[in-house]
């Protein structure tokens, strides 16, 4: 619990003449305020800012505002900071004045609390004036006055937000100025301390929304494996421009998709949760190939943000025996299907249709494809095939995915295995982490 500030307290890093000042109350402008570590990284990054509010400069003057109805009742003593400059002092009679005073260069308040405050009904409340001017001004730094030798009233302001508080018979030049000091870098530091906890607070509630986002699987009744990868290439995100989905319908025909929205932020991450979705209403409702594409085209038309957005799509549907499936790409790179006894190869391409969102009136051909008894097949999106190999500017490719899926299947890795060895091997050939979106998907039938 906080004391009365004593003589021979240690001097902060604020003292150094560098104050940092409050923020302005509500309806004045305000600087951005940045997270801090320590009084020093704070300097130095607002070493060229001087104004609105932001502090932290050798050229910033210290302001108080001194809150007391009788002006001759508190004589304060000259005031100065640690460079000699002296701290200004402006006098508000009543908590109205106060208001009106309380401007952007004010960052501290000095508060009689035996100052009556207005429209309070309940006497019995000691501090109801201290409560009204942190209403007043959230903002800014509070030092509660009290009368000599009143310590519990004075401790309990502080536990209601000011930042410390004083006697009256206490109040030389020396200790008041660096009692100012010390709350404003308190309140500096409280603050900080909130953004950060709101921050993780705001992070916690988006990762719990991203991965609440991210597909669930519906194969119940189907002899298939399913394994999956995503790893989004934004800093700190679950969820990506990628999507994927796999579903089984009431025939037996297990549905399989995957796609990518151009670019890399938060709202192509909605996008492609919003064109997941439709895909699975749609596929569930019964439509498939072109006409499943076209009326998905009429989703990312109404719902993207720029007319230069568009998404590529890859679907597969396998028939109930598993023996064979119907393709369509939407400009999208084509699967890898690997069989017992041959090598892995990619579907055809040739009927590729173009990207969603590119071409009005567009059509998408549907493939047969011959799959056989025993099967893995993979869906990727190209974040997988366009990172680096090495310093140099040449890609992977997708003759070089094929290659490496090849060796990890003579190497004896299936399923979740395979695909957790391919994402990391295509990250140790860009020499770190991949900048694109990155999903994948494979779906085995053991014969």
């Amino acid at each position: 619990m906080p004391v009365p500030v004593p003589r021979q307290r240690a001097i902060p890093a604020v003292e150094s003449g560098q104050a940092q000042s409050a923020a302005p109350i509500s309806g004045g402008p305000s600087a951005p305020e940045a997270p801090r570590q320590d009084a020093t990284v704070e300097h130095t990054e607002n070493k060229n800012t001087h104004h609105n509010g932001a502090t932290g400069t050798a050229n910033t003057h210290l302001t108080l505002l001194l809150i007391e109805d009788d002006p001759g009742g508190t004589v304060l003593p000259e005031l100065l900071d640690r460079s000699g400059r002296p701290i200004r002092v402006r006098t508000a009679r009543n908590l109205t004045e106060a208001e009106r005073l309380l401007t952007d260069d004010v960052h501290c308040i000095l508060l009689d609390l035996a100052l009556p405050a207005p429209g309070r009904g309940d006497d019995s409340d000691e501090l109801a004036v201290l409560k009204h001017v942190l209403e007043l001004a959230p903002r800014h730094a509070v030092l509660a006055l009290t009368a000599s030798g009143d310590a519990e009233r004075g401790a309990e302001a502080v536990r209601v937000g000011a930042q410390d508080y004083l006697h009256r018979d206490e109040l030389d030049g020396r200790l008041l100025s660096r009692a100012i000091r010390y709350a404003v870098e308190r309140k500096r530091s409280d603050s900080a301390e909130r953004r950060l906890a709101e921050g993780r607070v705001r992070a916690q509630e988006n990762r719990r929304l991203e991965r609440g986002l991210l597909p669930t699987p519906l194969l119940d009744g189907s002899p298939l494996r399913f394994a999956a990868r995503y790893r989004p290439g934004r800093s700190r995100a679950l969820l990506g421009g990628d999507f994927y989905d796999v579903v089984r319908t009431s025939d037996g025909t297990v549905h399989a998709m995957i796609g990518d929205v151009c670019g890399h932020g938060p709202d192509e991450a909605a996008l492609g949760v919003e064109l997941r979705i439709a895909w699975r209403a749609l596929t569930l409702a019964g439509l498939c190939g072109d006409e499943l594409l076209g009326t998905l085209q009429q989703v990312l038309e109404h719902e993207r943000a720029d007319d230069e957005i568009f998404a590529t799509l890859c679907t597969v549907d396998i028939a109930p025996d598993g023996r064979r499936a119907g393709l369509c790409l939407a400009g999208h790179p084509s699967p890898l299907l690997a069989r017992p006894g041959r090598a892995a190869r990619l579907l055809p391409y040739e009927k590729n249709g173009p990207a969603l969102g590119l071409l009005p009136g567009a059509r998408w051909p549907r493939m047969q494809v011959e799959l056989g008894a025993e099967w893995s097949l993979m869906l990727y999106t190209d974040g997988l095939i366009e990172g680096r190999i090495g310093e140099g500017r040449e890609r992977l490719g997708q003759d070089g995915m094929v290659s490496m899926v090849r060796r990890q299947l003579a190497e004896g890795l299936r399923g979740e295995a395979l695909l957790r060895a391919a994402v990391n091997e295509v990250r140790d050939l860009n020499g770190g982490e991949l900048t694109d979106d990155v999903a994948v998907l494979l779906l085995d039938r053991v014969g």
